[in-house]
Order: structure tokens, then C-alpha cells, then sequence
């Protein structure tokens, strides 16, 4: 398949574009949101970047929509409508706002575009009105069990926790950093130790690093910490697990589904993930067997392989559907989940 999307959710599409079709990236000069292309990455040749005035002639065969201003401006470039003359899905990364369990899905009323769910927890909270829905669970390319933890140093990654303070827990960082020092990976956190009233030496903003980098210097720390309290099951946190470190994790949204006790610890009291990430900073043997439990955890439910095949059976039954084909018995659409 032709495949349109745009480079919305980088750490997502690492793994999507690894498929066996064709990916259709739009690129504009300046890139930004509506233009980034490849955005620089590494990804396999069948990513291809694409000029917005070229999208009508580029064979595309299905949209997979990240926003909710994409169905606009799809339809604009390709001069069809979505869900009918084209076949279309959106793919929701985010746990509803403001309201937990009220928000209604901007694409409710329609009962023509599948709605993707990256987490059973998030199809059950969404108001999905009309919309058929499906979960297909995050797929992780490996990056190998890098952990040595030779740095008896907590860790965490964050985009902009300034800015999202109670959301990303970044609150509850000085009570971790009773623990032990903290080094905090992701976009926007250089003025995260004066927000919070620490020392850059206790918390140490490492930047925002590419993958490679990032996955390598992560597994030198001896634990990962994950204190988001309202996102979708982070990206961070199973990427960590596929590296073999322990995780000490915040139990809510789908993290009781993803962090097997044995990874680490998981729980809504933050006294005993405190204790926690204290006990296994100072057991390095302790940290390295639950670490290899968070790594089997993880190639176990959140593999490439599986997220993968489960892509192409809802997308060859969206296609299937949408050109007048009966939809496959038992597919990911009816079943609503392809796993």
C-alpha cells in the first residue's frame, strides 16, 4: 500500500515506517508541523518524503490521520473525501482532555474513519461516539539489552515538564530526588532544576539526543523512573524495558497492563516508589534481574513483529471495506483489537 501520513509522533512512526509498504511523508521547505518529511531520521528507504502539490498523483491508498485539522487538509490535497473516496483511519496517541472519561472524540460522528487507539485504557476512556474503534498496542524496534547501570544515577524522559508540570509528574521529582540524583532526558528541560528547586548536580537536564544516543546513555543509569500521571502509555517506558533496566513506575493509565511487578515497581503510592528507586540504586545484582524481567515483559507483548501484522490487517480491512470488498471475517475492526 501507499501509505500518507505526516511525521507527527517521531518516536510512533520509528516504528510504523518499518512495515512492508510505502510511506508517504509531505515535505515543505521550511518543514514545521506541516512539512517535516523524514525530520532527518534514519528510517528505512520505503519512507519518502513528498511535496504537498504531489499528493494527488501519488497513488495514495489510505490516510492515516494524527490531528484532527489532517482531514481538511488531506482531502484538499488529494481532492477526495476521506472515508469514501479514499480510505482513511485516525490514529488518537493521547488520553482525553480535559475531561478523563467525557471529552467526545473530534471524529465521533464519524462512522466512515476508524479511530486507532495506541491503548486499551484509551479506548476505554475516549468518547468515541460512531466511530468504530480499535486498539493496536505500541510495537518497539529493539534496541538490544543495552543496560549496564554502572551510573547510580535515576533517570527519566520528559518533553517540556515545565510546561506540563502535574502531567508528566514533574511535581514529584524532589520527592525522588530523595532517592537518589536524577538525569532527565527530552525536549525542554534545561530550566528544570530551578523550576523545581534543585541543583543541576541532583538534576541534571541531559537534552534532547537522538535515538541511539539517547538508548545508550539510558542504560548507563541505574534505574528508569517514570512519574507521568495523565499521557499515553509513554514510549520512554517501554523503550527503557527493551534496554533491560528496572522501571519504577506511576500505576495509572495502561502502565498496570504494560509494567510487570517484577520490572521494577509499580504503584500509586509514591513513598513505596520512593523506596523503591532507593532499594534498587543501592542493589545493582537486585536492579539487573529486574531489569531482565522489564525486558522479557517487553519483547513479549510490545514487539515489532506483532505491531506490525496487527497494522496491516486493520489497514487491509479499512481498504478492503472502503473500495465496496466485504471485510474480513473475524478483522481487527470487528474484534476491535488486532492482538
Amino acid at each position: 500500500m501507499r501509505i500518507l501520513l505526516w511525521h507527527v509522533h517521531g518516536g510512533w512512526s520509528d516504528a510504523f515506517v518499518r512495515g512492508h509498504h510505502d510511506y508517504l511523508l509531505p515535505r515543505t521547505p521550511d518543514g514545521g508541523a506541516w512539512g517535516l518529511g523524514r525530520g532527518g531520521r534514519p528510517w528505512p528507504d520505503r519512507a519518502v518524503e513528498v511535496a504537498p502539490e504531489d499528493v494527488a498523483e501519488a497513488g495514495v491508498d489510505v490516510v492515516v490521520l494524527q490531528r484532527p485539522e489532517e482531514l481538511d487538509v488531506a482531502e484538499r490535497l488529494l481532492g477526495r473525501r476521506l472515508g469514501r473516496d479514499v480510505p482513511a483511519v485516525f490514529l488518537e496517541h493521547n488520553t482525553p482532555k480535559p475531561a478523563a472519561v467525557t471529552t467526545r472524540h473530534p471524529l465521533a460522528e464519524r462512522s466512515d474513519i476508524p479511530i486507532v487507539h495506541v491503548t486499551h485504557f484509551n479506548d476505554l476512556v475516549w468518547d468515541s461516539g460512531d466511530a468504530p474503534t480499535v486498539v493496536i498496542e505500541h510495537g518497539i524496534p529493539d534496541p538490544g539489552a543495552l543496560y549496564t547501570g554502572e551510573m547510580e544515577r535515576l533517570t527519566v524522559v520528559t518533553n517540556e515538564p515545565v510546561r506540563r508540570w502535574r502531567i508528566t509528574g514533574t511535581d514529584l521529582l524532589p520527592r525522588f530526588l530523595t532517592a537518589g540524583p536524577i538525569d532527565v532526558f527530552g525536549m525542554g528541560t534545561d530550566d528544570l532544576p530551578r523550576a523545581v528547586g534543585a541543583t543541576r548536580d541532583d538534576l541534571r537536564p541531559c537534552g534532547d539526543l537522538p535515538t541511539a544516543r539517547m538508548h545508550a546513555e539510558l542504560a548507563r543509569r541505574r534505574v528508569y523512573v517514570h512519574t507521568a500521571r495523565w499521557t499515553s502509555l509513554g514510549l520512554s517506558l517501554l523503550e527503557a524495558m527493551h534496554l533491560g533496566m528496572p522501571v519504577v513506575v506511576l500505576g495509572v493509565t495502561e502502565a498496570g497492563r504494560a509494567v510487570p511487578p517484577g520490572a521494577g515497581a509499580i504503584s500509586t503510592d509514591i513513598d513505596d516508589l520512593v523506596a523503591a528507586a532507593r532499594q534498587l540504586l543501592a542493589d545493582p545484582d537486585e536492579a539487573r534481574v529486574r531489569g531482565a524481567a522489564a525486558r522479557r515483559a517487553a519483547l513479549d507483548r510490545y514487539g515489532l513483529d506483532r505491531f506490525l501484522r496487527d497494522w496491516d490487517e486493520v489497514l487491509a480491512d479499512v481498504v478492503g471495506t472502503a473500495v465496496g470488498s466485504p471485510a474480513t471475517t473475524g478483522s481487527a475492526l470487528t474484534g476491535r483489537t488486532a492482538s
